[in-house]
């Protein structure tokens, strides 16, 4: 941190250079996490209040428009953040009332007792409540399922471990799908929003979900040559009765109501983040959702994910992205390189560090390059490129929380999650930079 503001970098301006400090600071932080993330996060803000905003302790040049010290702070009630909320106060109440756990057994029955179509079954209902609850959430409501499944088979049946895989490797591809389903989809919405590219929820399902089902597919086909059945049925008895109470029916309604407004806002209008509010103000005022629930919300998530805003907005009003880009003849690069470059280091840091903080380090600079021009006039290409990048990093058991959760079950090696994560995030770098921007293009989903 110290290194920008010491050293005179030819072309930066003065503001530059303390923005230049605060993210070096972040980069450190956030891979070696020496503090908690969340912790790096709200340093950011403070730090670019203090060095950059109007209320910069130092004074700043004549010249450079301060930004106002509150639009830092805003940041942390950014209309992305309240889209994320309404997604954790659904999952919080899902769980306390059930509904995921018996949601997963009345949609899994119709598979039948076949080891590929318990299976199938188990990925698809994964990645498809991963899609509107956190990855974290549906994998410990989607273990509970598992486990009873996995015990009543032999320790030697192979299928044991590939049950216990594919939930994680599910819920991490599920999570591609939607705007809620992780962090990296949600920086990268809060950050094209900046540059004025709005991105609607059924937008961004149209460009990932087909990547997602592709996905899917190729970790069941893995899954099943890796982790071949040693029984030619597997018994399967869960979920239970579904509560009926009153506090139950209301959360059942908002929660259908919310996913069927985010569905049609094409038709009827109403921004993501508004719908997003519904269920938090609903299931508050009828006590569904309790205190002990609300203290209960990932909170450190979302001061991630607004930490991660703040700092792309200091590196835009700071000048700095233009300095960056300068650095560069990006007209020696095309857009395939500078997709596969970006895509390639954000699996390669997600593996190893949290992929929020991965997205908070990448997703900044490429919207800039392209919203400059310098490569591609599409922001939103570069943001969904390297945001879904981010997620394709399962290969270990720190590279996401339901890695970790899976690994923790005792089923699964470290040498198994590696040789499956690898082949779906190797599969899946191919396709996003290869196959999916021309069909994007051809579709008219990138404009």
């Amino acid at each position: 941190m110290l290194v920008p503001l010491l050293v005179d970098f030819d072309g930066l301006s003065p503001q530059g250079h303390r923005m230049l400090a605060v993210f070096g600071a972040a980069v450190v932080l956030w891979v070696t996490e020496a503090i908690p993330l969340h912790a790096t996060a709200v340093g950011i803000i403070f730090a670019e209040i203090l060095l950059v905003s109007d209320q910069a302790l130092v004074g700043l040049p004549d010249s450079y428009e301060a930004p106002p010290f509150a639009d830092f702070y805003a940041a942390l009630a950014h209309p992305v953040l309240m889209l994320f909320l309404g997604g954790f106060v659904l999952a919080q109440a899902a769980s306390v009332y059930g509904l995921d756990r018996n949601l997963a057994g009345v949609l899994l029955r119709p598979f039948g007792r076949s080891p590929a179509a318990l299976l199938a079954g188990l990925m698809g209902i994964t990645a498809l409540l991963s899609m509107f609850m956190s990855n974290t959430a549906t994998t410990a409501a989607m273990m509970a399922v598992v486990l009873p499944v996995a015990a009543a088979l032999s320790p030697s049946d192979p299928l044991r471990a590939g049950l216990a895989l594919s939930v994680p490797l599910a819920a991490n591809v599920g999570g591609i799908g939607t705007p809620v389903g992780t962090p990296p989809n949600a920086i990268a919405i809060g950050l094209l929003a900046n540059e004025g590219v709005e991105v609607d929820f059924v937008q961004w399902m149209a460009i990932a979900v087909p990547l997602v089902l592709v996905l899917l597919l190729v970790a069941w086909f893995v899954l099943l040559r890796r982790f071949p059945a040693a029984v030619e049925e597997v018994e399967l008895s869960v979920g239970g009765a579904f509560d009926r109470s009153r506090p139950a029916v209301i959360l059942y309604v908002t929660f259908a109501a919310t996913v069927g407004l985010w569905l049609t806002e094409p038709l009827h209008g109403i921004d993501t983040s508004i719908t997003g509010f519904v269920p938090v103000v609903v299931l508050l005022s009828t006590g569904v959702f309790s205190t002990d629930d609300l203290r209960s919300i990932s909170w450190d998530v979302l001061w991630l994910v607004a930490g991660g805003l703040a700092l792309g907005s200091g590196v835009a009003a700071t000048g700095l992205d233009d300095w960056v880009i300068d650095l560069v003849d990006w007209s020696s690069l095309s857009s395939v390189v500078l997709l596969a470059g970006l895509a390639g280091v954000a699996v390669t840091l997600s593996t190893v560090i949290s992929n929020s903080a991965t997205a908070n380090l990448l997703l900044p600079i490429g919207v800039s390059l392209a919203a400059s021009g310098a490569v591609t006039s599409e922001p939103l290409l570069v943001g969904a490129v390297v945001a879904v990048a981010c997620s394709l990093a399962m290969a270990l058991p720190v590279s996401t929380p339901p890695n970790a959760v899976a690994y923790a079950t005792g089923m699964v090696a470290t040498g198994q999650m590696a040789a499956v994560g690898l082949v779906v995030g190797a599969v899946g770098l191919v396709l996003l930079v290869v196959a999916a921007p021309p069909l994007w293009d051809l579709l008219g989903l990138v404009p």
